[in-house]
């Protein structure tokens, strides 16, 4: 699950996330309605080859610009997993893994268990790396990892706290936001969702489906929404799983235009939300089970709250990694998107943990390793949903000097979300946004404040209508206690789409495809499979409870 800027990725596993009063301007750009792909955009050959043990890999040419379809060419890195039952195969089921920013390159073979057995056995499921991410062709700012390192050293993790630091914030992403425009300008214009979604209609004739057959988790949802509205005709079965409430996305509404995108959706409001029933169910739970469990719901919140006032005024060090108040709120808001164990996150009982080892290095307790990794906790977190949220992780490629960077988060959202182009504005944001949800608040409006100074938007980006008829309606599915999308957005999202079925999920996390329920996928498949809904107002319980 690539959670993001919406969601991300920490040492090399993935772990998704989304997108503020005296609020500054915010930028508009210029949007026209929809810039469909041109008859005269070439559609891509595809040449497979064996990866990752049982996938296979090709790259796809698009238009870079497809206001100019026989210009220059980029790269598009694919993958797939052939269906296992190719008697009974009924095409091919694209899948975003959430960001902006995610790897389905890398997400695919990470989280291919996590796909029903039926649509395993009946689709082939293919991803692909968004133009700009990954191994397609990318969004570099600097010559190499470690120019861009050395650049962003001073970032705080987590978001500035006092002015001193807020100030480093500012003018550090200022000078980022300059390095980009120099050295990737010819890219960073075109980064939008919409020439996404373009990219992925050219996909789906490179692999021979008559119809879009699409599964999108958090900002993918975002992702389904723009194809299903480019794209309406072709729609042939769409799942939208983890939803951002398009239209707060793309623009918002009356005085939340004003906002941060990650404002706008309300992400802030969801990680606060998830972490109180965190803490509540924490306290409820056997110490066996929840390690930080105070014996009650609200000496647990309590035990939290202390714990943040004391790393507020003394970090700790755990194993090598400083957990600051910063970074630890960072990381609360993130580790709560699984509520058991997924790749790069540790569920709720190993949150637990950590926050215990947290409290005992507070109380001058020796400490070993810590319960999450440093890769981890340095990382940009937040499974399926718009971050640089914590201090950026750099890879780099050891055999080239291509590397994968914040700037590969940043670009696509500052290419597509209008936000506040006054810097100085972001600290009224998360003022406003503690008002609400607390640290968390912060966290979320300091995430956009890249986007202030970012060079370009891109002039194709789709702002609506969200009301296209399409040829099959689409299949909305969202956990009622998400952090990274909260409920709201799919009733939002069930809403604004011309023909869609809301499908709710009793409990907690972000997303089903993580937070597992045998009746949501039973659903999903049927839908996929042939097209069957489920009825007006389903609902649908999840496997395990937290702390089960």
């Amino acid at each position: 699950m690539r959670h993001s800027f919406w969601v991300r990725r920490a040492g090399g596993a993935a772990l998704g996330v989304l997108l503020i009063a005296t609020l500054g301007a915010v930028g508009t750009g210029t949007a026209p309605a929809a810039v469909t792909p041109r008859s005269s955009a070439a559609v891509p050959a595809l040449t497979w080859q064996a990866c990752a043990g049982e996938f296979e890999c090709a790259t796809a040419a698009v238009p870079l610009d497809y206001d100019a379809p026989r210009g220059r060419a980029i790269d598009i890195a694919v993958i797939r997993h052939r269906a296992a039952d190719p008697a009974r195969r009924i095409g091919s089921l694209f899948f975003n893994p959430g960001g902006p920013g995610g790897s389905g390159t890398q997400a695919l073979p990470l989280f291919f268990s996590l796909f029903p057995q039926q649509v395993k056995e009946r689709f082939d499921i293919v991803s692909f790396d968004p133009r700009g991410i990954g191994e397609s062709t990318s969004v570099q700012c600097y010559p190499n990892a470690a120019a861009e390192q050395e650049a962003l050293a001073g970032l705080p993790a987590g978001f500035p706290v006092g002015r001193a630091e807020q100030r480093t914030w500012i003018r550090l992403y200022a000078d980022f936001a300059r390095s980009c425009g120099a050295r990737a300008a010819e890219l960073i214009p075109h980064v939008s969702t919409a020439n996404v979604a373009r990219d992925m209609d050219l996909l789906r004739q490179a692999v021979g489906d008559q119809g879009m057959n699409y599964l999108g988790i958090s900002y993918g949802s975002y992702l389904g929404a723009t194809y299903a509205n480019l794209f309406p005709g072709r729609v042939r079965a769409l799942i939208l799983d983890g939803n951002i409430d398009p239209v707060a996305a793309a623009t918002g509404r009356g005085e939340a235009r004003r906002l941060a995108v990650t404002l706008r959706f309300g992400q802030d409001q969801g990680m606060a939300a998830t972490v109180r029933a965190f803490l509540d169910l924490c306290g409820a739970a056997d110490p066996a089970a929840c390690a930080f469990s105070a014996g009650s719901p609200a000496a647990t919140r309590g035990k939290y709250a202390t714990l943040l006032r004391r790393l507020r005024a003394n970090p700790v060090t755990i194993g090598g990694q400083v957990f600051t108040y910063p970074l630890v709120v960072g990381l609360s808001g993130v580790l709560v998107y699984a509520t058991h164990p997924r790749p790069g996150l540790p569920g709720w009982s190993g949150t637990g943990a950590l926050l215990q080892q947290l409290w005992a290095a507070t109380e001058g307790a020796p400490a070993g390793a810590a319960a999450v990794s440093p890769e981890v906790a340095r990382a940009t977190v937040a499974p399926p949903a718009p971050l640089p949220a914590l201090r950026p992780a750099i890879r780099q490629d050891d055999a080239t000097e291509k590397y994968t960077g914040p700037e590969q988060q940043i670009a696509p959202v500052c290419a597509d979300t209008p936000n506040p182009r006054d810097p100085r504005s972001y600290a009224a944001q998360a003022a406003f946004a503690f008002a609400r949800s607390g640290p968390f608040g912060p966290f979320r409006a300091w995430a956009i404040e890249p986007c202030a100074t970012w060079p370009v938007m891109d002039a194709d980006r789709y702002t609506g209508p969200w009301d296209r008829p399409t040829a099959r309606p689409v299949l909305v599915v969202n956990i009622t206690t998400d952090p990274g999308t909260p409920y709201a957005n799919g009733v939002a999202m069930a809403r604004e789409l011309h023909s869609a079925r809301l499908l709710t999920v009793n409990g907690y996390g972000h997303t089903a495809l993580f937070n597992k329920s045998a009746c949501a996928d039973a659903i999903e498949s049927a839908y996929l499979i042939d097209g069957t809904l489920p009825p007006a107002g389903a609902t649908c319980e999840q496997d395990r409870q937290p702390f089960s």
